[in-house]
């Protein structure tokens, strides 16, 4: 079973300098991602055999260069549980090309979900979408309920990953730019909603130190153990998704207990 792998320390923050994922991690992504989606579709019935939502609505926010269509399947588990969960319906993910300047559109987005439901917004971001969803929320903390980040590497910098060049090239910024630099700096800031951050330190594309934040008071913190490509997949994920937006206080799988 490819999951089975040792967990790595290599990325553990013994200094203040966070790494990128070494080579053997990156490598084994896609492999990884593919048992993940056998392992749901193995699980998928016992995922989804308790129906314990409120209908609040959930909105999901995709990683970089991708759509809507890359989270179908959390967007199913959340509907087969009892949540109203929402595409953000912005087409890929290209960073601020798509979400604009000021996160306007986006803003927009949540904005008519939360005028149509009457609620503010519960919002899911997995990778580069979850340090939107920390940007919106500082933002416009009156149209969100709480943010789940999953894979998000909001804590670290941009070089703790693998993928920073790839951001370069999709979104046309350069993350050494003041731009980026000043919302990067300001997304790390401690949230003033409800935050969970879901990581895995076995991740191959980001680090996964670099998506908690244990010092941030009030932030739940869940260490799964999935790769970065299909984390959104994974029943692991899933369940832990599901406790928090259940309110479950008790440790969920992969809890590290950092309430």
């Amino acid at each position: 079973m490819i999951d089975t792998m040792q967990e790595t320390s290599s990325l553990a923050p013994a200094s203040d300098v966070l790494l990128a994922p070494p080579r053997h991690l990156m490598a084994v992504e896609l492999p990884r991602a593919a048992w993940g989606m056998v392992e749901y579709g193995l699980r998928r019935y016992r995922l989804t055999r308790d129906r314990f939502g409120d209908d609040r609505p959930v909105l999901i926010l995709p990683g970089l260069f991708n759509t809507d269509r890359s989270n179908v399947f959390l967007r199913r588990y959340l509907r087969s549980v009892g949540y109203r969960p929402y595409g953000w319906a912005l087409g890929r993910n290209l960073g601020q090309r798509t979400i604009g300047p000021d996160g306007n559109r986006l803003i927009d987005r949540i904005a008519a979900i939360a005028a149509d439901t009457g609620q503010p917004v519960t919002l899911i971001g997995i990778s580069l979408g979850g340090i939107m969803a920390r940007f919106i929320a500082h933002r416009r903390a009156d149209l969100v309920r709480e943010v789940i980040t999953v894979s998000s590497p909001f804590a670290g910098p941009a070089h703790a990953t693998n993928v920073w060049r790839a951001f370069e090239l999709v979104s046309g910024e350069r993350i050494e730019s003041a731009n980026v630099r000043r919302l990067a700096a300001e997304c790390a800031v401690p949230l003033p909603v409800p935050t969970t951050a879901i990581w895995s330190r076995s991740d191959g594309l980001v680090n996964g130190y670099a998506c908690r934040a244990p010092e941030h008071q009030g932030m739940r913190d869940i260490e799964v153990r999935s790769s970065h490509v299909g984390v959104q997949w994974r029943a692991q994920v899933l369940e832990a998704i599901g406790g928090v937006l259940a309110g479950n206080n008790a440790p969920l799988p992969g809890d590290s207990g950092t309430c």
